[in-house]
């Protein structure tokens, strides 16, 4: 399968008072056409930042992209210029942004936004922008679409806005749709229609998307493959199958182990120890090593492995498809788990 897009070695900071914030740092992945790339993590670790550098909307200053390739269909959009790049955002690679609530510009007609991307990369007249637009309101389901055509973002609740959202990406059948937690502040209800929707119209349109997300739920539901994210850098890639099988990463382990278990009783939660660092201040070798259980030594010395190597993402040996993990100590994990009587059993794989 072609590779629609490829990232590699990415690296975008931020210049701030307090020192350099490697928001990414040399992140690496593929996205196949008509597929579905997960990017997993928690808060702050690099995910939207990420999607925004391929969008090349990082804020300059105080961020920028300073090092790596952003291939697109042979181009390196790193290298694109301004004017380059408003013919690739929303015609060939659009976004769905956070928070649906206030993605949308209050003072204008939600038909009315959807029409200024079609105008300026269809070259239509507004009253052809203006049946497209329709078009697509119908197309993501909204009920009514000529009379939501003409009302504005406060009239419409959360759903119908992330769904006025989602047409506003498609107008102009993009070829990657990058997904920033599509679902944020809707009710569980409401998420599972957007997602839904979502892959229902990736199956039409034949687009690829990137999904944004904290919820493990969702990467199991709707992703081909997962790049877990930690403190800028990718921990562990793989398919979507693979992963929640054969978890290697620590991270991986923590995430998948956190999930609430609803068919255990009543039991602790379990969770990942201490915080994430700050991004100005990262470890010099592995970023997780201030919170793995497993680390070769609790505190910084010259001897550790983890505190003064950065892990290469290596090849996992005994899977049959491609998964690679960033950690000294991935092969001897289970035994690791023995000697410190950690009888937390492995994550069972989520079912799709």
């Amino acid at each position: 399968m072609a590779k629609l897009l490829e990232v590699r070695n990415l690296r975008t900071y931020f210049y701030t008072d307090d020192g350099i914030a490697k928001a990414v740092d040399d992140v690496t992945f593929d996205l196949d056409k008509g597929e579905t790339l997960g990017l997993v993590g928690e808060s702050g670790c690099g995910k939207s930042v990420s999607a925004l550098s391929i969008m090349r909307l990082i804020p300059d200053p105080p961020g920028k992209i300073v090092g790596g390739e952003i291939i697109f269909k042979g181009e390196d959009l790193v290298k694109n210029s301004e004017r380059q790049m408003q013919d690739v955002r929303g015609n060939d690679i659009a976004m769905i942004f956070q928070e649906p609530m206030t993605s949308l510009n209050p003072v204008f007609k939600c038909g009315e936004q959807i029409d200024e991307a079609v105008i300026l990369h269809q070259n239509v007249s507004r009253e052809e922008a203006k049946k497209r637009s329709i078009e697509m309101l119908r197309l993501v389901g909204i009920p009514g679409p000529e009379q939501r055509y003409g009302e504005y973002p406060h009239q419409l609740s959360g759903g119908l806005r992330q769904r006025v959202m989602i047409a506003m990406a498609l107008s102009c059948n993009p070829e990657i749709l990058i997904a920033d937690e599509p679902t944020t502040a809707l009710d569980v209800t409401v998420q599972a229609q957007i997602l839904e929707l979502i892959r229902k119209l990736q199956h039409e349109l034949g687009m690829a998307v990137i999904m944004i997300t904290h919820d493990l739920g969702v990467i199991a539901e709707v992703c081909d493959r997962v790049a877990v994210m930690y403190a800028s850098k990718v921990a562990e890639y793989s398919y979507a199958d693979e992963l929640f099988y054969n978890p290697k990463h620590p991270y991986t382990l923590g995430l998948l182990n956190s999930i609430p278990k609803l068919n255990k009783g009543k039991a602790r939660l379990n969770t990942i120890e201490g915080t994430v660092p700050p991004a100005t201040n990262y470890p010099i070798g592995c970023h997780f090593a201030t919170r793995c259980k497993y680390v070769d030594s609790k505190i910084p010395n010259p001897g550790s492995k983890c505190w003064n190597i950065e892990p290469p993402l290596e090849q996992v040996d005994d899977a049959k498809v491609m998964h690679t993990v960033s950690c000294h100590y991935w092969k001897d994990i289970e035994k690791r788990r023995e000697e410190l009587g950690d009888r937390v059993p492995l994550q069972e794989p989520l079912e799709k």
